[in-house]
């Protein structure tokens, strides 16, 4: 099974660059997407056009705000929206796809936001989330995939001394909050795949950021240790556009 996950950045943004076209490149069975910024008529009218898959979504209520998506061309054995605490709920990031031999989720982490101004908010989510996924994890092994809004490690960021503690996605609170994702047992495919690779997912679109590949990682695939060794590849795909994130995924042979 290849699964794919991509912040699009806006799903209707992204329709005029290609994006049809990218997904039959990817050629996934799981494509996961974050960052809709659409309500669910939007969703289904903007992936009209593609084939192939079973298509479910959950859109915050503010509209044209975060929102994520599940394409999967095998129809899960249920879908279920949000993690049950309201708070966090009406702003629709997070969509759980279960199949016979694992869940598999779909996540937009909340950004800590300008001068770190939801860093405590970003806190309880992190709290919270971890213990929903601990509560899938109970029942079938979890792969948790999308933005996670955080570099874990240094390699994982372009210039970490000069955003260290100063900048939304590189605080000790967010390092420390994604490191409990990992000690609770889900492993960092692409890390554990390419313990030394640099290779990036998000680019700022200030200052050419991207041809100059002054990046962060903080678009993951995290899978059950169980799940983790049946992975065969873990990717990054710098080279596909049309969003300020690049797809990353895995393949995994069940």
């Amino acid at each position: 099974m290849k699964i794919v996950s991509w912040n699009v950045n806006g799903i209707r943004s992204v329709q005029g660059k290609g994006f049809a076209e990218t997904l039959a490149r990817l050629d996934a069975d799981c494509i996961l997407l974050q960052e809709t910024k659409a309500q669910a008529d939007q969703v289904a009218k903007a992936l009209a056009g593609i084939d192939g898959y079973h298509i479910y979504s959950n859109c915050a209520e503010r509209k044209g705000y975060s929102g994520v998506a599940i394409l999967s061309r095998q129809e899960p054995l249920q879908v279920i929206n949000d993690m049950g605490i309201a708070e966090h709920d009406r702003e629709g990031r997070v969509i759980v796809a279960e199949f016979e031999k694992f869940f598999l989720l779909d996540v937009y982490v909340p950004n800590s936001g300008e001068a770190l101004a939801r860093l405590d908010y970003r806190q309880s989510w992190d709290t919270e989330f971890l213990a929903y996924c601990r509560q899938l994890q109970s029942q079938k092994p979890l792969v948790a995939c999308g933005d996670f809004n955080v570099a874990h490690r240094e390699i994982d960021i372009a210039r970490p001394k000069a955003n260290y503690n100063k900048s939304s996605g590189y605080t000790q609170v967010e390092i420390d909050g994604f490191s409990r994702f990992l000690d609770a047992g889900l492993v960092d495919t692409f890390r554990h795949s390419h313990p030394d690779t640099v290779a990036y997912s998000w680019w700022s679109f200030r200052a050419g950021a991207r041809a100059k590949n002054v990046g962060w990682r903080i678009d993951y695939v995290l899978a059950s240790g169980t799940l983790a060794e049946k992975v065969r590849q873990a990717f990054i795909l710098p080279d596909i556009t049309g969003s300020d994130h690049c797809p990353v995924g895995i393949d995994i042979e069940f």
